[in-house]
């Protein structure tokens, strides 16, 4: 049986089929939660953010005994659970991601005094639409990619490691992603 200072010492990658599980999963969730909430959140707003965060733990307390330390970092395998529950939002997601592009290009403010101010805005705006379309537009193994990378702050293998890809599809698609992105800014600076 392994103590709190055990879990500690190998907090990557602890023994979670022991029979302290509520000390161990109390210990994961305040060394975890606040990162994935952020991702989350990113990711799905914040109310659903604390609904999914919840959801993670309850899930990951449920499959304890199925997480396997030699194959993944407990934080990865954590992000991997939330991403799935994020996949299961997609459609939401996506509708959100069209709302805010339709919001962005129907609301400009406009404010005589402050014509700099307003021309900041206009293109702000502008460019949250593309980025909300281009989101709205990638395949779903694509956009957990970039936005796991780039919200959540994980490397490539962790990535692999959450989603239970190999590393090389995570590179390629995180290619195939930043050249889409670039290729988009470049026909709109036109």
């Amino acid at each position: 049986m392994r103590t709190t200072t055990e879990l500690r010492d190998d907090g990557d990658h602890p023994d979670l089929s022991g029979p302290r599980a509520a000390e161990t999963f109390g210990w994961l969730f305040d060394r975890h939660a606040d990162a994935l909430h952020r991702y989350l959140t990113r990711r799905v707003g914040a109310a659903t953010a604390d609904d999914l965060l919840s959801e993670t733990f309850l899930i990951a307390l449920n499959r304890r005994r199925s997480y396997d330390p030699a194959r993944a970092a407990v934080r990865t395998w954590l992000y991997g659970i939330a991403t799935n529950l994020v996949r299961q939002h997609v459609r939401a997601e996506i509708r959100a991601l069209e709302m805010a592009a339709r919001a962005a290009g129907a609301r400009v403010v406009v404010d005589a005094n402050h014509d700099g101010r307003v021309a900041e805005r206009v293109d702000a705006q502008t460019a949250a639409r593309r980025l909300a379309t281009a989101l709205a537009q990638l395949s779903p193994g694509d956009r957990d990619v970039l936005l796991l990378v780039s919200l959540a702050g994980l490397d490539n293998n962790e990535v692999a490691e959450a989603l239970g890809i190999p590393a090389g599809t995570v590179r390629s698609r995180l290619h195939r992603v930043r050249k889409q992105l670039r290729t988009l800014g470049e026909n709109n600076s036109d």
